[in-house]
């Protein structure tokens, strides 16, 4: 048999295999809690499959991603020399840690273990050095010095981990108009057993959940003008909605660009994000971020063995795992309820969840606006990165909530920290610039408000 014969034949059992999951998974039900009325059929493994217009080339290279992306890393020097290189710092060992089934991260990996996917940015504020501006150039933000970008709660053999996270909870109750009442959560963290010394004075520390990995490529293919028409910084239109972009140093292209990845749309492209999670979160070095996540105060880290050739993560690689990420086809849509969506449109969430966008001649449903805006003091985690400020977040893509809840099971979680467990908590976390959709949400009555939630399930 013929190697292209053979790659054909590998296609085709590929999207047989790929049909037959879909067909199976429709006979799963997802469970939902007592106050929605949708009843749901979601394939557990709907983020995994490959574009079916992949030629056999292209099938190729996602294959080949797609190995990098699950199969662990190991430290160096290694027989395994494809994948060395891990650390001398890290959180996990495979892009899979943090975003099983291509979903989205959870806060707690068991009882009161933080996840590895709940990871912890640090920063501190400028000292008006020629050091911090560089750094805030390329970075968008100032490092912590004995610490740097964000906690490692890992290490190779040889080297001290950084540190380890606590999490705990205040519990806060909400009342409705109505009578009706909702507890609401807000995160308490502690970082303890510290292996290099105190965190400065002034350090933010700022939880992050990773973020679903679905419909990345047509994310990067809205233009910056479908964007920048949405922009309003200085609210012209008197909706009370300033949405604006925020624009950062790519160090693919050495020039500031349009963000439109991260809770705070501080990364470009694809590609840059895959490069600096690799670098953050499992320590492997690469073009783009070629030097070593050690700060200068971790000798153990900086004299650690290194893996063979330049990068970590090489060129090739890097690109590899990228088509992956940008050529995963998307589920189906569900059929929208009207009266849901109208609502939605009404108490003014459209304003900046912006449902879709029309790209090479293909219209998708990402509602979001991909800018940022004043979510209120109470979510603000004080962190600058590039041009959004610490109450300012990107609006949260939506799409296929309940896919990504299916994955998730009893650990559902929403906002940048997780702190919401329920679309409904989320909603009343909104403040700052959503303050007005939040106070009309919430004098809705009980009926209309499950409405708006069981719509942005079906989106």
């Amino acid at each position: 048999m013929s190697l292209t014969v053979k790659k054909l034949s590998y296609k085709l059992v590929l999207q047989f295999l790929t049909i037959t999951l879909i067909v199976c998974s429709a006979t799963r039900v997802i469970a939902v809690s007592a106050d929605d009325n949708l009843n749901r059929s979601v394939p557990l493994n709907s983020f995994l499959n490959p574009l079916l217009s992949l030629t056999n080339e292209e099938l190729d290279q996602f294959i080949l991603g797609k190995s990098f992306f699950r199969i662990p890393w190991v430290e160096a020097p290694s027989a395994t020399s494809a994948r060395d290189g891990l650390g001398p710092l890290f959180n996990a060992n495979t892009c899979l840690s943090c975003h099983k089934k291509n979903g989205k991260g959870r806060v707690f990996q068991s009882a009161d273990i933080v996840s590895r996917s709940n990871i912890f940015k640090l920063s501190i504020p400028s000292n008006e050095s020629l050091e911090h501006i560089s750094q805030f150039q390329n970075n968008g933000f100032f490092e912590e010095p004995n610490y740097g970008a964000q906690i490692n709660i890992n290490a190779v053999t040889g080297v001290e981990f950084e540190a380890k996270p606590n999490l705990d909870y205040q519990y806060i109750p909400f009342i409705y108009p109505d009578g009706n009442e909702v507890t609401l959560r807000e995160p308490l963290l502690k970082l303890t057993h510290f292996n290099y010394g105190e965190l400065s004075i002034g350090t933010i520390v700022s939880p992050r959940i990773a973020s679903p990995l679905i419909g990345l490529g047509l994310i990067e293919q809205i233009s910056d003008t479908q964007i920048l028409e949405s922009e309003d910084i200085d609210d012209i239109n008197g909706d009370g909605i300033s949405g604006k972009a925020n624009r950062v140093w790519s160090r693919q292209t050495n020039k500031f660009e349009i963000g439109r990845y991260t809770w705070k749309a501080s990364s470009p492209s694809v590609k840059h994000q895959v490069a600096n999670a690799a670098l953050n979160d499992m320590g492997l070095t690469n073009p783009i971020y070629p030097l070593e996540n050690c700060t200068h105060r971790q000798t153990e880290c900086l004299n650690a063995p290194k893996g063979k050739g330049d990068f970590d993560l090489t060129p090739e690689r890097l690109e590899a795992i990228t088509f992956y990420l940008t050529h995963l086809k998307i589920p189906s849509r569900f059929s929208i309820d009207k009266d849901g969506a109208k609502l939605f449109d009404d108490i003014g969430c459209s304003g900046c969840h912006k449902a879709s966008y029309e790209i090479n001649e293909q219209r998708i449903y990402p509602y979001s606006d991909f800018l940022l805006h004043d979510m209120g003091a109470a979510l603000s985690d004080k962190r600058e990165e590039f041009s959004a400020k610490g109450n300012e977040w990107r609006t949260a893509p939506l799409w296929f909530t309940l896919n990504t809840s299916k994955i998730l099971g009893k650990d559902k979680n929403f906002l940048h920290d997780g702190r919401a467990r329920t679309i409904e908590e989320a909603i009343l976390w909104h403040d700052g610039e959503a303050k007005k959709s939040k106070e009309l949400f919430t004098n809705l009555s009980h009926k209309n408000r499950l409405k708006i939630i069981n719509f942005v399930k079906q989106i």
